[in-house]
């Protein structure tokens, strides 16, 4: 009632809708999974293969800019743009004093990110149970009933019941956490496995939000469509075999309708361009080693898309014509467009909110942003790193996949195209619940 007479207040008009609590919906996010990969006949994963034939599914999905990992799962969750969501890093954008560059803060409270209801609110309002298992942009969600976040604590209830039931250790929760010992992917991803299947099967959502993430790691380091890519998105397919067997087991397939997407595709990288050399070069910063340690201008990368902000306010007017000259002959940046036509793409101004770029730089194909200051080379080769997404959400290649399975879906259907705008009116519709304000549609032609 809290959160209604909230949403009342900031103007959102919400139903008490009679919700249907016989329903159980499982979002599954498989990070960095693109859509021209799906179509490759010799990918080993007959999991979703068979969710796909046995359900509904699109040819392309497109996503959200930017095209980042925090960013669109909250699209997913909300149904709106990072416009009116928020959400423009994975973390928080938080000013320096005076000259010093911003930073991101990720583990912050979701209401400090989430500017509008989730699916998840909506959804707890109106008397269903919820459950995340390495969702993001929901720490510490007071409408989330169980949670076994990316960070998890032996304090925590789930963690707590996992570790009495002999499915985990306090020493492997230590390893999840961050550290030298963080680093295998694959690994975390199974024990977010176990946590889900064992909240499906101990406390029975009816909606839960799930994301693992090695294959985004994966593609990042060597890139997508190759023998490590092909290995990791097998992988996945075999880990989505596990949850699908846990709603088996717990009784529940009649009653479960899977939803599958991803938050972005992946594009291949070779290069990358420094564009804190840049402003070094030219006078705008400072760095010490690879770290700015002062400036006038400061760059946030994000794989294919770069922010740029001018420090103080009152030079906006004078800085931004010689910065757009600056970067649009800069090598391997394709695109600069003022920060305040970011309406165009989906995303807030400057004005609208403090995390906007007051310019936004893409990269051409081929080349990633990187945000180190070290040296004076504007370019080089990547190492170690060989694929990213960020780019234009107009670029095939970021498009992800869409997969809608179980009760209350048609079987057969595949759409040409859609937008991960419509994954929360159509769950909200399945959940016989309403999102306030949704700027994505319901999928009526895949429901029965």
């Amino acid at each position: 009632m809290l959160l209604r007479l909230l949403l009342l207040a900031l103007g959102f008009t919400v139903p008490l809708a009679a919700a249907d609590k016989n329903q159980h919906v499982v979002l599954i996010s498989l990070d960095g999974f693109p859509a021209w990969m799906w179509k490759d006949p010799s990918l080993a994963i007959p999991n979703l293969r068979q969710l796909a034939a046995e359900g509904a599914q699109t040819e392309a999905m497109t996503v959200s800019n930017p095209s980042i990992t925090w960013i669109n799962h909250t699209t997913m969750v909300t149904g709106v743009n990072p416009r009116k969501h928020g959400v423009l890093f994975n973390g928080l954008l938080v000013r320096g004093e005076g000259n010093k560059p911003p930073k991101i803060e990720p583990w912050v409270h979701k209401n400090r990110l989430v500017h509008v209801p989730t699916l998840y609110d909506v959804a707890h309002e109106a008397g269903l149970t919820t459950a995340e298992v390495d969702w993001v942009a929901i720490k510490d969600a007071e409408t989330i009933n169980w949670s076994f976040s990316e960070l998890p604590s032996a304090d925590r209830p789930i963690e707590k019941e996992m570790i009495t039931a002999g499915l985990l250790t306090e020493e492997q929760i230590t390893w999840m956490n961050p550290g030298p010992q963080r680093k295998n992917m694959a690994w975390h991803d199974l024990t977010w496995t176990r946590a889900a299947s064992h909240i499906i099967k101990t406390h029975k959502p009816n909606l839960m939000l799930y994301h693992t993430l090695n294959t985004d790691g994966t593609h990042h380091r060597y890139g997508p469509a190759n023998m490590a890519s092909y290995t990791a998105l097998a992988y996945t397919d075999r880990l989505v075999g596990d949850l699908v067997q846990s709603v088996k087991d717990a009784g529940l397939t009649d009653m479960t309708t899977f939803i599958i997407a991803t938050d972005h595709g992946f594009k291949k990288v070779s290069q990358f361009v420094y564009p804190n050399v840049v402003l070094k070069k030219a006078g705008y910063s400072k760095a010490f080693g690879n770290a700015i340690t002062q400036c006038e201008v400061a760059a946030m990368t994000q794989g294919g898309l770069c922010f740029i902000y001018v420090l103080d306010p009152a030079r906006k007017a004078e800085l931004l014509p010689k910065l757009k000259e600056l970067f649009t002959t800069t090598e391997g940046v394709d695109r600069v467009i003022d920060g305040n036509d970011g309406p165009s793409l989906g995303m807030p101004t400057p004005a609208e909110n403090q995390g906007m770029g007051d310019l936004v730089l893409y990269a051409k194909a081929g080349y990633a942003f990187n945000n180190g200051a070290a040296g004076d080379a504007v370019t080089a080769p990547s190492v170690d790193y060989g694929g990213t997404h960020g780019y234009p959400n107009t670029d095939p290649e970021l498009d992800g996949i869409f997969i809608a399975s179980g009760k209350g879906i048609k079987k057969g259907i595949v759409l040409p195209r859609m937008a991960n705008l419509d994954i929360a009116p159509t769950i909200a519709s399945l959940l016989d619940i309403t999102l306030p304000a949704p700027d994505g549609r319901v999928l009526e032609e895949i429901l029965e």
